[in-house]
């Protein structure tokens, strides 16, 4: 008899997944999955995020990496709980290793909670965590072609974040190409553009974060959980 042991482990992830769902539906809390190649300014927006939701949301963080707490450290000074996921050379994190932080989950009153995940576009993509969307980071230091080499994030994230727009005068990186190319993919999905070191667009990541986890909290458990059901 012959096993395809991909598909059991797909198979057994999203089980979980699907349990995890309905456990952070229950606790009404909004789950975001961000992925993004290396460097892209996953942290960096993260870290201006809960600082200007400070006095606003209960916001817990996961954050994935292959090696070291160096990220989980430099989120921790906002006052929020962070937990670090150490993969040891897993290039993506799996909904195992979310189930096993459950109580960090249960432990406060949490609006939301954010996975970083580890850098990469194409492993992190096809792992359900659980979570209500996925949001993909493309930055104005990479190719506008990025939608193209790596659809399926693309194809399955509800949101794309055009990051480092600063960087725009000094790079050759055209914007309106990068747009068309993610449309190209996946017609309906919500872009911002935004800069974390000048805060340019960073109002509208705001106001589109809250009205998010408004619709979590006025959502019965189960639209939730169809609501979030993975395409």
């Amino acid at each position: 008899m012959k096993i395809d042991v991909k598909q059991s482990v797909m198979e057994a992830n999203n089980e979980l997944a699907a349990e995890l769902r309905a456990r952070f539906a229950e606790r009404r809390v909004l789950t975001l999955n961000m992925i993004s190649s290396p460097g892209s300014g996953k942290t960096a927006l993260l870290e201006n995020t809960l600082l200007r939701l400070r006095d606003q949301l209960n916001i817990g963080i996961l954050v994935g990496d292959v090696q070291t707490e160096n990220d989980a450290r430099r989120l921790a000074v906002y006052g929020f709980p962070v937990k670090q996921i150490i993969t040891s050379g897993t290039c993506h994190l799996e909904a195992h290793m979310i189930q096993k932080h459950l109580p960090f989950v249960d432990q406060g009153d949490l609006d939301l909670l954010i996975i970083e995940n580890v850098g990469n576009l194409i492993c992190p993509s096809s792992y359900d965590l659980g979570e209500d969307f996925k949001v993909v980071l493309l930055s104005t230091t990479e190719g506008e072609d990025k939608p193209l080499k790596y659809p399926g994030i693309f194809r399955r994230a509800k949101v794309a974040m055009i990051t480092k727009t600063d960087l725009l005068p000094h790079t050759d990186f055209d914007l309106g190409l990068a747009e068309r190319n993610i449309r190209s993919i996946h017609n309906e999905i919500d872009i911002l553009t935004l800069s974390s070191r000048s805060g340019e667009g960073f109002d509208r990541w705001i106001n589109w974060l809250q009205q998010r986890v408004q619709e979590k909290q006025s959502l019965p458990e189960a639209a939730q959980r169809s609501h979030a059901e993975p395409k």
